[in-house]
């Protein structure tokens, strides 16, 4: 886990591409809390559901003073069809550098079958209005964890 990525933490900045073409720097997003959370792959099982349980909640979050961005590896354009396919309300950034990914520690050895490869540990940060860390969840599943996520917001 990169040591800069803790709770009560200053959060690791960035500027990266979004989907829609746009451009998302985390420090521009003061006075709001930001759910920042990581996924590995566009279009597959567990994160689709994600991103959709994250878009229907998108209302009582934005409700909460929260907006909800997932980042993944994925270029922008691919972004772009996965949000288009599923009707997500959420922002996509795409990390193809894997900076961003390895400043929040959540870019890992992984292994699947015995085989060994870098990926995306998934992974949610609560970012309170100023940008300090409040809430880190490691190794999530999905089932639930958009509900689990929203109340942490209503507590800040």
């Amino acid at each position: 886990m990169s040591a800069d990525a803790v709770e009560g933490s200053q959060a690791p900045d960035f500027l990266l591409p979004a989907d829609g073409g746009g451009q998302i720097r985390l420090s521009g997003l003061r006075g709001k809390a930001v759910v920042l959370y990581f996924y590995p792959k566009d279009d597959t099982s567990g994160c689709t559901r994600e991103a959709i349980d994250f878009s229907g909640l998108v209302a009582a979050f934005e409700a909460s003073g929260a907006v909800v961005i997932g980042m993944s590896p994925d270029p922008a354009s691919k972004h772009d069809k996965f949000k288009a396919k599923h009707d997500l309300a959420i922002d996509l950034v795409s990390d193809e550098s894997k900076t961003t990914l390895e400043a929040y520690g959540v870019w890992k050895e992984k292994s699947m079958y015995g085989r060994k490869f870098m990926g995306v540990e998934r992974s949610t940060f609560l970012i309170d209005k100023t940008g300090v860390i409040r809430k880190v969840w490691r190794k999530v599943k999905v089932a639930g964890h958009a509900e689990e996520v929203l109340e942490a917001v209503r507590a800040l």
